[in-house]
């Protein structure tokens, strides 16, 4: 089938939006200041959607390792019972690589966005994604997501798709 090489496209909110959310202060959400004017509060940056089935939201930490580039995508999964959300801490580059919801992706349908410093994503309930692609020295990540009994995690291998990325 050859090599499929992917374009990596900045990480807007617009582009973004078929497969859930963007996380970023000061785009499109207009702050309120608090706690005596020391801070601004920004609401409703992600549509968090963990309640279905029973579901309870979870807050975690993921400690990432950088991916060594250029590398080949392996696997994409996806979640459809709830969404996930995914913001680095502290502030760093991440790949993005995505699929819309539906039957398993082809290697057409796939995207890869750059995450910049202070961006967060938040995966729409079904949507595909690949596991987390942290760079330069890779770090932590804040994740909020749905926690319940049942398994919701449903993956596709794409190794015999040939596709591969590159930051």
């Amino acid at each position: 089938m050859g090599q499929h090489w992917l374009t990596v496209e900045p990480l807007e909110a617009r582009a973004f939006a078929p497969f859930g959310d963007v996380i970023e202060a000061g785009r499109g959400a207009a702050p309120r200041t608090i706690n005596e004017g020391f801070a601004q509060r920004f609401d409703a940056l992600a549509r968090l959607d963990v309640g279905r089935d029973g579901g309870q939201a979870m807050l975690s930490l993921f400690r990432a390792k950088p991916r060594p580039m250029p590398f080949q995508l392996r696997l994409v999964e996806r979640h459809l019972r709830g969404s996930q959300a995914f913001i680095p801490y502290p502030p760093q580059r991440f790949l993005v690589v995505i699929a819309p919801p539906g039957p398993a992706p082809t290697r057409e349908q796939l995207r890869c966005f750059m995450a910049s410093e202070g961006q967060g994503v938040n995966y729409a309930a079904g949507t595909w994604h690949h596991p987390l692609i942290a760079l330069d020295d890779g770090g932590d990540f804040l994740v909020i997501d749905r926690h319940a009994d049942d398994d919701d995690c449903e993956e596709h291998s794409l190794l015999e798709a040939g596709v591969w990325v590159k930051a």
